[in-house]
C-alpha cells in the first residue's frame, strides 16, 4: 500500500486511519490484495493491479484492475477502465468496461461510455455518455436482472465465467 507521509504521521507510524483501515480490509478480504493512489498523486500512463485498486488522487492514462477500481469523492480521472466492478464518487473521463457492476455515486461525475451488466446511477450523480448493458450476450447465456448478482459463486444452475473477459 502506499501511504501519503502526513497520513501515516497523523496515525502514527504506519497505521491507516480506523475508517480507512476498515475499508481496506474489507476489500482485501474481498480480493486479495489493494493498491492506492493518494490523494496528493498524480499517476501519468497504464496503471495495472492484480488487486483492488482505490483513487484518491489524479491518474491520466488507462487503468486496469483483477479485481474493483474505486475512485473517490476527491479523485479526478482521465483514463479507461477495465476492471471486476467500479465505483465512481469523484470525476472520470473516458470509457469503463466491468464485468459485473458499475456504480455512479451522489457527487459522483462520469463522461464517457460504461459497458457492465449492472448500472447503478444515485441520485446527484452526473452521467454523460452510453450504457451497454451487456449480461452475456456473447455466449447467448440467459440475462438476468438482478441487481446484485455475482457471477463467482460454483454452486448454482449457471456459471458466469465464459462471459468474463481476462483483463
Amino acid at each position: 500500500m502506499i501511504w501519503r507521509k502526513d497520513e501515516a504521521e497523523a496515525a502514527g507510524e504506519h497505521q491507516a486511519p480506523p475508517a480507512r483501515e476498515r475499508k481496506d480490509k474489507q476489500m482485501a478480504a474481498d480480493n486479495g490484495e489493494v493498491t492506492i493512489v493518494g490523494a496528493g498523486a498524480r499517476l501519468e500512463g497504464n496503471v495495472v493491479s492484480a488487486g483492488s485498486l482505490r483513487i484518491d488522487g489524479q491518474v491520466k492514462g488507462q487503468i486496469n484492475a483483477d479485481g474493483d477500481v474505486t475512485l473517490s469523492p476527491q479523485s479526478q480521472v482521465e483514463a479507461d477502465i477495465r476492471a471486476q466492478n467500479v465505483s465512481v464518487a469523484g470525476r472520470f473521463h473516458g470509457n469503463i468496461v466491468v464485468k459485473d457492476r458499475a456504480h455512479l455515486a451522489k457527487g459522483g461525475r462520469i463522461d464517457g461510455n460504461i459497458t457492465s451488466k449492472t448500472l447503478v446511477v444515485e441520485e446527484g450523480g452526473v452521467f454523460h455518455g452510453q450504457s451497454i448493458m451487456d449480461a452475456g450476450a456473447s455466449s447467448g447465456s440467459r440475462s438476468s436482472g438482478q441487481a446484485g448478482s455475482s457471477s463467482t459463486g460454483s454452486a448454482g444452475t449457471e456459471t458466469k465465467e465464459p462471459d468474463q473477459v481476462k483483463v
